[in-house]
């Protein structure tokens, strides 16, 4: 899968590369700072939350990187916090970010939450330990210890704290933690392929039932969103998204709550089902 978006990097995106690769080697450590914990907020809030990593911190960090990679002469001023440096790798990640992921970011997010609801709900239905179990065989829960392939000998202590587990689009083969051990405890494991009848789209799939439109915006809420947010993603009018959101509603597909002058959608587990074809049990 991975080989695939190598060969499709655009001119931008080989340039913006120049400056992110030295940082991101494909195998061996790599700078915590830049996964930091508020990217979950999106893309600017990580961005932020990079440029705004303590000298300390960059330092310590890029010298673990330089110590088994060669770098760049101005990846010593990255150490050092300096400013316009900064900027110029917040400025290559926004760019990479328009250039490679966000053309496909639907099929990414499709990925992501499909494994995000699939574990969600085994745990609700089935219980945490049940819910641990289907992590196999990438990891495995030998009660009270979880176990992972991983490329060196380590042990992580949790110390009373919760572990934050994150799919991956990306991530192959083995997960991944963060090195350093102060902060909080991060696994990044490969998401999870949808079952073989999910792969065809959504649409051709679902329009012989719902029609190519109402499916559109059913696979539109598969990253929740407001009616305007919808009928932009579904390609529709405003009283269109609205319209066809009422009746998935009293189908029972997606869930709606109105917050101050809008209102927000999203799918329910029966929804989920229908365009994902992920079950549970």
């Amino acid at each position: 899968m991975l080989d695939g978006w190598r060969r499709r990097r655009s001119a931008r995106a080989a340039r913006t590369l120049r400056i992110l690769s030295p940082l991101m080697p494909p195998r061996g450590y790599f700078p915590d700072f830049l996964t930091p914990a508020e990217g979950s907020g999106g893309l600017e809030c990580g961005i932020d939350a990079v440029l705004s990593t303590p000298r300390s911190q960059l330092r310590t960090e890029v010298g673990l990187l330089a110590s088994d990679n060669p770098l760049p002469p101005w990846a010593r001023r990255l150490a050092e916090g300096e400013v316009s440096t900064l900027h110029r790798l917040g400025q290559a990640l926004r760019e990479y970010h328009a250039s490679v992921l966000e053309p496909a970011w639907r099929d990414i997010s499709s990925r992501i939450e499909g494994d995000r609801r699939y574990r969600t709900e085994t745990q609700c239905r089935l219980g945490t330990e049940e819910m641990l179990r289907t992590f196999a065989p990438v990891l495995r829960w030998q009660p009270p210890v979880l176990l992972a392939d991983y490329p060196v000998e380590r042990d992580v202590q949790l110390a009373g704290r919760g572990l934050l587990f994150v799919p991956s689009y990306f991530c192959r083969r083995t997960p991944v933690a963060l090195l350093d051990e102060n902060l909080w405890p991060v696994l990044v494991y490969p998401a999870r392929l949808r079952y073989p009848e999910a792969l065809a789209t959504p649409d051709a799939r679902l329009a012989p039932l719902l029609g190519h439109t109402r499916a559109a915006v059913l696979e539109a809420l598969q990253v929740p969103c407001t009616t305007s947010e919808l009928a932009r993603c579904a390609g529709v009018s405003l009283s269109s998204a609205s319209e066809h959101a009422s009746v998935l509603r009293r189908a029972g597909l997606i869930a709606s709550t109105r917050e101050r002058h809008h209102m927000h959608h999203t799918l329910t587990q029966l929804g989920s089902h229908l365009l994902t074809g992920v079950l549970v049990g």
